[in-house]
């Protein structure tokens, strides 16, 4: 009978409170679903929307430079680049509709991993792609007067160089964070029920 009073007694002292109950966490998990299928597919129809608008522009207008047309069409493939690969990613969201915490748990795992390979290689080459295309790009407008030139490569520039070195690393480190949150309050979870 002692068993049986430590045992009720451990029972009665575990804390639940931060634990959330089944119905919390298929919401949790749904939530996360959603918000994720929500944004990839705006990213994926604003980027061939664009891309189309771009390829749209080349078709119309007649431009004197071949770099226009050069920089119109790495600007355009750098949208289709982030089209696909975020409809590559679309299959592994839409079969996260029913699973164990544990499930969820490595779902969050894949999508760290696939994260920073997301922010390390492929946004990178898209990055570099549209960079490259927008300055080829400009140039024909810009090359008739050479302070307009200037003025508007200085500009192109320094938005360049913010986006590269300010907005994407503090948009990985406040992604990063999110999931490792997620992550640890799952693992928390984990190992209270085991």
């Amino acid at each position: 009978m002692n068993n049986l009073d430590d045992l009720r007694t451990i029972w009665l002292s575990a804390k639940t409170d931060g634990l959330p109950d089944p119905d919390e966490m298929k919401r949790i998990v749904k939530k996360f679903r959603s918000q994720k299928l929500r944004k990839k597919w705006l990213v994926i129809v604003m980027s061939c929307l664009l891309s189309c608008l771009i390829m749209a522009v080349l078709a119309v207008m007649h431009f004197k430079f071949i770099t226009t047309y050069i920089g119109g069409g790495l600007m355009a493939a750098s949208g289709l680049l982030l089209a696909f690969t975020n409809f590559r990613s679309l299959k592994r969201f839409y079969e996260l509709d029913d699973c164990s915490n544990l499930e969820f748990l490595a779902f969050i795992e894949q999508t760290r991993r696939n994260q920073e390979f997301y922010y390390k290689k492929t946004m990178v080459a898209i990055l570099l792609l549209c960079s490259i295309g927008l300055i080829l790009y400009l140039y024909e407008p810009g090359s008739r007067h050479l302070l307009w030139l200037a003025c508007m490569y200085a500009a192109l520039f320094s938005y360049l160089g913010i986006m590269w070195f300010v907005v994407r690393p503090r948009m990985f480190k406040r992604d990063a964070e999110k999931l490792e949150a997620t992550r640890k309050r799952l693992e928390n979870i984990s190992k209270q029920l085991n």
